[in-house]
């Protein structure tokens, strides 16, 4: 339902009044997350970080399921490691946190100063291809050792200028695949089968459609042959990078010294790949799905699915009341959803039932079920679905809702992609001119900069100049380069021949 100025909102600002106010605010309102006293960083607080492990968890099984395995490696990379890589040091010089010190003494004053110099600087890890890479030096020897297929969930640091929850901070939560192979096909085979795995993660877990491609040039991991990417549209109609896998051919395995034995008995370096999905992907489901009233979840990653809320007006029926909420509950968790057991939460807190109803509102939770004293006597319940209007209810019996809770919960996992997927289709364009290519990413409205048209497709040469003037003129970048032939045509900047249209955005 489209709200009008009059009916009030639990966010403020709206949306379309300020986008990036509005989603600190659905952070805040949700208490996901907020700012921690070591500027650039967060704390990811229980309801956020419940949503982070469902992810996690959800992922790490798809993971194994493609014969992948978790392993752990230092937070320090020595600072020679990185030099190993010439383009790579480049592209994190400027993120890197050094650690130069041991240790803190304290003065005769009691003052406290760094202890003694490290005889090498330690980098806390941006990334960790070159620490990873010594490991595997270590353990390929032969043909027979490939390939090596592990993972880490782990902290990264990459010092940033401007923090934003979730979207970026100087430390965050990722997972980090690296991977070695015999040959390049299968390296390639590799980078490709995980971003297969990002893209249905995204689509199915998280109600978030995603376009999948390769990178230009100028946009892809540094020192690698190849980055393949998956970027979502969110409702400001900027692009995010919602994953990326990274074909590093034997940039890294030479830097590093990965080699094998292969079938011919000859020395050769490995094939290597790296692949990475963060809690940026909180920050991508809040704006992608929530509205004016706070966060909405898909059922799938939601800490609690469906929420009870006893109403206990009279102190005489407050205990049928609640032992009726507990029986619904216990029912409830025995069924599944999306092959897992439902996640049910009662809340007993003694707050009023408007107050409380809005919390949960805020909090996103799919489905909020209401039962008092009345509802008792019809043996029904109130009940209401996040994806639809916050203050919608619908009046049901207890047994129907019990039978129908599954699949309630699949049809707000469906309507919130087919949604986005909705908003997706009617911003994005094909792009024939420069001039209506300028006239599409320009604001409509100067007092709000941020709005824009979309994602453009439209024809480009392949020139980075031309790249780096798009960049320059309208902060717009290339999000991907479709896979596959496409139609060739004419370059809209240059009437040059182009093999392919490419996709264009603004981006986070």
């Amino acid at each position: 339902m489209t709200k009008t100025s009059e009916q009030k909102t639990a966010i403020s600002p709206r949306r379309d009044q300020d986008f990036p106010e509005w989603y600190q605010q659905v952070v805040r309102a949700a208490e996901l997350a907020e700012p921690s006293e070591v500027r650039g960083c967060m704390v990811i607080r229980p309801w956020g970080y419940g949503i982070w492990e469902n992810m996690q968890r959800q992922l790490d099984a798809m993971f194994r399921a493609t014969g992948h395995r978790n392993a752990y490696f230092p937070l320090f990379i020595p600072l020679s490691y990185f030099a190993k890589e010439a383009e790579h040091v480049k592209g994190f010089a400027k993120e890197c946190a050094v650690v130069t010190h041991t240790r803190l003494e304290a003065d005769a004053d009691g003052k406290l100063k760094p202890g003694s110099p490290l005889s090498e600087p330690l980098v806390v890890r941006p990334t960790s291809e070159t620490i990873i890479g010594a490991s595997y030096a270590k353990w390929v020897q032969s043909y027979r050792d490939l390939p090596i297929l592990l993972n880490q969930w782990a902290n990264v640091v990459r010092w940033e200028m401007r923090p934003r929850l979730f979207l970026r901070t100087t430390e965050f939560l990722w997972q980090e695949g690296h991977t070695v192979h015999e040959t390049e096909q299968q390296a390639r085979a590799e980078a490709t089968l995980i971003l297969e795995v990002y893209a249905k993660f995204a689509r199915e877990h998280l109600a978030v459609p995603v376009f999948t491609g390769a990178k230009s040039e100028s946009e892809k991991f540094p020192g690698a042959v190849e980055t393949l990417t998956l970027e979502a549209m969110v409702q400001d109609r900027k692009a995010i990078q919602a994953g990326t896998s990274h074909f590093l051919g034997q940039n890294f395995a030479r830097a590093s010294g990965i080699q094998f034995q292969n079938r011919e008995g000859k020395q050769e370096f490995g094939w290597t790949t790296s692949w990475g999905m963060t809690t940026r992907m909180v920050g991508t489901v809040v704006m992608m799905h929530s509205d004016d009233d706070g966060l909405v979840l898909p059922p799938r990653v939601a800490p609690t699915q469906i929420v009870i809320l006893p109403i206990t007006p009279k102190e005489e029926t407050r205990a049928k009341v609640l032992e009726t909420c507990d029986a619904l509950a216990l029912h409830l968790r025995g069924k599944h959803f999306a092959d897992a057991p439902v996640e049910v939460e009662v809340d007993k807190r003694d707050l009023g039932g408007g107050a409380k109803n809005w919390e949960w509102i805020k909090k996103g939770v799919p489905i909020r079920v209401e039962i008092g004293p009345r509802d008792l006597e019809k043996s029904s319940v109130e009940v209401s679905r996040r994806d639809q209007s916050g203050k919608s209810k619908q009046s049901m019996s207890m047994q129907e809702f019990a039978a129908t809770a599954s699949e309630m919960l699949t049809s707000i996992q469906q309507n919130l992609y087919d949604r986005a997927k909705k908003f997706q289709e009617e911003n994005t364009q094909v792009i024939q001119s420069k001039e209506a290519f300028y006239d599409f990413f320009t604001s409509k409205n100067l007092n709000k900069p941020e709005i824009h048209g979309g994602f453009a497709l439209a024809y480009w040469n392949g020139s980075r100049k031309v790249e780096e003037q798009i960049k320059n003129d309208l902060k717009v970048t290339i999000r991907l380069i479709p896979f596959g032939e496409g139609e060739p045509g004419k370059c809209i900047f240059t009437g040059e021949p182009s093999a392919k249209r490419v996709v264009w955005a603004k981006s986070y």
